[in-house]
C-alpha cells in the first residue's frame, strides 16, 4: 500500500494528513502576522514614544514578549497534536465546557476578521480603479469564496499557496524597506505629512505604543493550528513558531529604521499612514500604486492563512463532540465542510457588514483566550505530568506566568477600555454556548447509544 493510499484513507476516515513541513510553518506565521499593522502602526507608536532609540527598543520588546507568549502554545501544540488550536487546549486542560466556549469564541472572532481584511482588500482595489461599480460588500464577499478556492485543491496546495505568498510578501516588504534606505530622494512632495511637536515620553504613552505594537505581532500562534498536520510536530511546530517570529521581528525594525531614514519621528506622529508618507518622500507621485501594492499582498496572505486555518477549528470543535458532516475531511486532506461553513459565513459578514460589532466584541475575548494557553500549559504538566513533550518551556513556569501577567494586563485594558462592550461580548458568548454545549452534549449521547 502506497503512502499516498494511506494518507487517503485517513482522511476518509475524518484525520487529517500530515503533509506539512518547517517552511509552511514559518510562512503561515509570516503571512498570519504581517498585515496592515506594520504600514499604520510606527505612526501611533512616534506619537506617543517619539525618541528613535525607544521606538526601536520597544518593537523588539513586543517581539520578546510574543516569543515568551509563544513558548506555552508550542509546548502545548507539540504535546497535544490535534487540530483546533486554543479549543484543543482548553479542552484537554480545563474541560468540554470551557473548551467549546473557546472553540466558538476563536472560530466566530476570526470570521469578522476574514469579512474585515475583504472589505479592506476591496475597498484597495476600488483605490486602483478596479471595478469601482461593484459595491465593497459584493467584491468582499466574493473575495473570500476565491480565497477559498485554492483550499479545495487540498492540504498540499493551501500550503504550497501561503508559502509563495508569504515569500513574495517578505520580499515585496524588503525591496520597499531598501528603497527607503537608498533609492535617491526625489522633489519633496507638498503635505506629505504635518510635523508635530514632539511631546514628552510619559508612561501612558508607552503603554499605548506597547499595545499597538502586540497588535501587529498577533497570528504568531498560527502553525500551533496546524499541529496535526505537521510532519514532526514534537519539533517542527518549534522552529517554525519562533523562526516566523524572528522574521515578522526582523522586517518590523527594519521597516521602522526605513521610515525614520526617510521621515523624522515627529514627522511619523503625524501620519496615519507611515509607509506611504515614506515612500511619496521617496518616489513621488508613484509611492500610492508602490504602496497599495504592498498592502495588498500583504492583505492576501492574511487571508489566504484565515482561510486555511480556522475551518481546522470548526473541524476540531465537531470532531470532539462528534457532529456530523462537519467532522469529515476530504481525501485531499481539507476539511469540506467546515471550510464551505466557514466561508459561506464569513462573505456573509462582509457582504451586510456586520463583522464590525464581531470585531468589537472579539478584542476582550481574544485576549482572555492568550491567559487560557498561559494557564493551560501549567495545568497539564500538573494533571498530565507523564505526557510526552519533545518541546519544554525553559525555565518552566516563569514564562508562563509572564505571560499570563501580561495578557491579562492587556485583557484588563481592553475591558476598561469599553467595559459596556466587554460585558456584551461575554454574556453573547455564554448564551452561544451554553445551549450549543447541550444540543453536542446529546449528540455524543446519542453516538454512544447507536455504537453500543
Amino acid at each position: 500500500m502506497t503512502d499516498d493510499t494511506t494518507a487517503a484513507g485517513a482522511a476518509e476516515r475524518g484525520h487529517l494528513l500530515r503533509v506539512l513541513g518547517v517552511a509552511f510553518g514559518i510562512a503561515v506565521v509570516v503571512g498570519g502576522t504581517i498585515g496592515q499593522g506594520i504600514l499604520r502602526t510606527p505612526g501611533i507608536v512616534a506619537e506617543n514614544s517619539g525618541a528613535p532609540v525607544l521606538i526601536i527598543v520597544l518593537w523588539v520588546l513586543g517581539a520578546t514578549v510574543a516569543w515568551i507568549d509563544s513558548m506555552s502554545t508550542v509546548e502545548l501544540a507539540s504535546s497535544i497534536r490535534q487540530a483546533g488550536g486554543p479549543f484543543t487546549f482548553a479542552q484537554r486542560a480545563f474541560g468540554s465546557l470551557p473548551g467549546l466556549a473557546v472553540g466558538i469564541c476563536d472560530w466566530l472572532a476570526n470570521l469578522a476578521v476574514i469579512a474585515f481584511i475583504a472589505v479592506v482588500f476591496a475597498e484597495y482595489l476600488h483605490r486602483l480603479g478596479i471595478a469601482t461599480d461593484v459595491p465593497l460588500g459584493a467584491m468582499a464577499a466574493v473575495l473570500v469564496l476565491l480565497a477559498g478556492s485554492i483550499q479545495l485543491l487540498g492540504t498540499k496546495a493551501g500550503g504550497r499557496s501561503q508559502e509563495i505568498g508569504s515569500a513574495v510578501k517578505a520580499a515585496l516588504f524588503l525591496v520597499l524597506i531598501l528603497a527607503l534606505f537608498f533609492w535617491p530622494r526625489g522633489a519633496p512632495v507638498a503635505n506629505v505629512v504635518t510635523p508635530e511637536t514632539a511631546t514628552a515620553v510619559t508612561l501612558g504613552g508607552v503603554i499605548v505604543s506597547l499595545r499597538a505594537i502586540f497588535g501587529t505581532y498577533q497570528g504568531w500562534n498560527s502553525a500551533a493550528y496546524f499541529c496535526e498536520e505537521v510532519r514532526d510536530p514534537g519539533r517542527d511546530i518549534a522552529r517554525a513558531t519562533f523562526s516566523g517570529i524572528a522574521v515578522v521581528a526582523a522586517i518590523y525594525v527594519l521597516a521602522n529604521l526605513a521610515y525614520m531614514s526617510v521621515l523624522t519621528p515627529a514627522e511619523m506622529a503625524g501620519s496615519r499612514l507611515v509607509a506611504a508618507d515614506a515612500a511619496a518622500r521617496v518616489f513621488g507621485p508613484a509611492a500610492e500604486p508602490v504602496v497599495t501594492a504592498v498592502s495588498l499582498i500583504s492583505l492576501v496572505t492574511v487571508l489566504n492563512t484565515m482561510v486555511m486555518t480556522f475551518p481546522r477549528v470548526l473541524f476540531g470543535v465537531s470532531r470532539a463532540f462528534n457532529i456530523p458532516v462537519f467532522n469529515r475531511v476530504a481525501a485531499n486532506g481539507t476539511p469540506r465542510a467546515a471550510l464551505f461553513a466557514t466561508l459561506g459565513l464569513a462573505a456573509l459578514l462582509a457582504s451586510i457588514g456586520v463583522y464590525d460589532l464581531l470585531l468589537a466584541f472579539s478584542v476582550s475575548l481574544l485576549a482572555a483566550m492568550g491567559m487560557m494557553a498561559n494557564a493551560a500549559v501549567i495545568v497539564m504538566r500538573v494533571r498530565e505530568p507523564g505526557l510526552e513533550r519533545p518541546w519544554k518551556m525553559p525555565l518552566y513556569p516563569f514564562p508562563a506566568i509572564l505571560a499570563l501577567v501580561i495578557n491579562g494586563v492587556l485583557w484588563l485594558a481592553f475591558v476598561s477600555e469599553d467595559p459596556w462592550t466587554a460585558l456584551q461580548a461575554f454574556v453573547a458568548l455564554s448564551v452561544l454556548t451554553a445551549p450549543a454545549w447541550l444540543v453536542m452534549r446529546r449528540t455524543q449521547a446519542s453516538a454512544v447509544k447507536e455504537f453500543t
